[in-house]
């Protein structure tokens, strides 16, 4: 197993880098306890460290646009969506936007103008479906791009598609579980990346997919892991061929 603290950021870009940017892939990122919390005290910062940060930040490098649910964004306190000097250098050299697009998924439109996730690097786009209420899309037009894509629900195969129309092939979603659940139900997921954190949370928290009980499984095929001195995990599982 790879020690993460000997990688230089170019060799742990490489770890993560996708074999073909030009098609469609939709990487889920998650940090787990040991015994399976997402979460202590209602956020998943708690679980996290400087080197899941460093694995983080690195997997958002390569990422066309983050998907982020509605509730994650309120719960987590989210900031903008806006890389460092030297990840936007990085991308600049690499042909990439200098920011990728943050997108947030939310049935209700439940969301602020005035949080501060909308004053991102690139304006925001928020995803909905026809039945959310008028006046909050209206309200949340004047921050951000709403995207209606469904009747009742949001279609997310049609958000998918809709971002590779427009060269956003690379997706990286950072919850939340519900987020996680919607996917892997429309089998989505290209890739989990899941960091361990070497804690045991005890019971209460929930999982990182939440959502509608189901039986079907989707199997996963091991692609890299590593190993910090901090005694954190982190394995890249990716959809099995």
């Amino acid at each position: 197993m790879r020690l993460l603290d000997e990688l230089s950021d170019e060799e742990l870009i490489a770890v993560y880098e996708v074999a073909d940017r030009s098609v469609p892939h939709l990487r889920a990122n998650f940090v787990s306890s040991l015994d399976g919390a997402v979460e202590i005290d209602g956020q998943s910062k708690a679980l996290s460290s400087d080197s899941d940060s460093r694995v983080f930040s690195m997997i958002r490098r390569l990422a066309d646009v983050v998907l982020v649910g509605a509730g994650t964004i309120r719960d987590e306190g989210y900031n903008p969506l806006k890389l460092s000097a030297k990840a936007r250098e990085w991308r600049t050299a690499a042909g990439l936007a200098e920011n990728p697009t943050l997108a947030i998924v939310s049935s209700r439109l439940e969301l602020s103008p005035v949080n501060p996730v909308f004053r991102s690097a690139v304006r925001p786009i928020v995803v909905t479906h026809a039945a959310a209420p008028p006046d909050r899309r209206e309200a949340l037009e004047e921050v951000a791009e709403v995207l209606v894509l469904g009747e009742a629900e949001v279609d997310l195969p049609a958000v998918v598609e809709e971002f590779s129309g427009r060269g956003l092939q690379q997706i990286l979603s950072e919850g939340g579980p519900h987020l996680l659940g919607a996917l892997t139900h429309a089998d989505l997921v290209d890739e989990l990346c899941l960091a361990l954190a070497p804690l045991l949370a005890g019971p209460g928290s929930g999982r990182i997919t939440a959502g509608l009980p189901s039986t079907l499984t989707r199997r996963m095929t091991l692609g890299s892991r590593l190993v910090a001195s901090d005694d954190y995990l982190f394995f890249r599982y990716l959809r099995e061929a």
